[in-house]
Parts: C-alpha cells; sequence; structure tokens
C-alpha cells in the first residue's frame, strides 16, 4: 500500500486585500428620528480593533405565567394501595411463622395431656387392680376339694 507523497516543506497561503480602483464614499444609511446610534469599539487580545453600532435589545416576552403543579404520574391512593400491599406482603411471612408456631405448642400441650392421662389412668388401675390387705373384701381359700356322686367333699 503506497502512501502519498508528504510535502517536504510547509507552505502558507496569505490572503491578498482587494482594493477597488477607485475609491468611493460609503452609500448614506438614512437614520430614523435624527439619532446617531452609539458606536462602541472592542480592542481585541492581539491589539486589533472591532468597531461597530450598539444592537438594541429586542422587548423581552412577558414572563410566561408558571405552570401548574405537574400531576404525578400515579395518584396518592394507588401508591397508599399499593405500599400497603407490600406491607402485607412483608408480614404475611411473619403470619406464617406465627400459625406454625401455634400449631406446634397445641400439638406439644395435646401430647402433655395424653402423656398426664397415661399416668394418670395407670395409677388409678393400679389401685383398683392391686392386692388388698384385709380392706373389707371377700377373700376365698381354695384348697384341695373331692367331688363324689354330684357331693362336694372339702
Amino acid at each position: 500500500m503506497a502512501y502519498p507523497e508528504q510535502p517536504t516543506a510547509l507552505e502558507v497561503h496569505h490572503p491578498i486585500p482587494i482594493t477597488p480602483a477607485t475609491p468611493h464614499a460609503a452609500p448614506l444609511v438614512p437614520v430614523q428620528s435624527g439619532q446617531v446610534p452609539a458606536v462602541q469599539s472592542i480592542v481585541l487580545p492581539d491589539g486589533r480593533v472591532v468597531t461597530g453600532y450598539t444592537l438594541t435589545p429586542a422587548p423581552t416576552a412577558p414572563a410566561p405565567a408558571p405552570a401548574p403543579a405537574a400531576q404525578p404520574a400515579v395518584s396518592r391512593t394507588a401508591v397508599n394501595i399499593a405500599l400497603g400491599g407490600i406491607g402485607f406482603a412483608a408480614v404475611c411471612g411473619g403470619l406464617l411463622l406465627l400459625t406454625g408456631f401455634i400449631a406446634a405448642l397445641a400439638a406439644f400441650v395435646q401430647q402433655l395431656i395424653i402423656l398426664a392421662a397415661v399416668i394418670f389412668g395407670g395409677f388409678i388401675a393400679v389401685q383398683i387392680l392391686g392386692t388388698s390387705r384385709g380392706s373389707g373384701g371377700t377373700t376365698f381359700h381354695i384348697r384341695k376339694a373331692v367331688i363324689k356322686r354330684n357331693h362336694f367333699h372339702g
């Protein structure tokens, strides 16, 4: 790939001012109401002077009336409902844990009641079915008896 030839020396072009062959006077500009407009000159940093007529500022339009307060894209009621829904969703997890805790507590109490019934029932059974030591019951002494000809001999 060939590159274009690079110039060896830097060429500088100077503009040539156009001078009329015969100088003529500037055209007359009509001035309104007999006043000469003010001329202003500005000195640039490089020493050149720029001169021109000052411009009268155009009359400004009256300030626009303030715009009415911008309405939010979503009504406050909708925002409150949404926030309530988010709060409810956050509470639901806690409610689920609370119901689980209550169910576990109820099962524990039920097991305690069953255990108490078994222990109390066992105690009552021992009292009823236990051996009695002369507590007014009838005592039977069984001995070897002989039955002959349908008659008891004891």
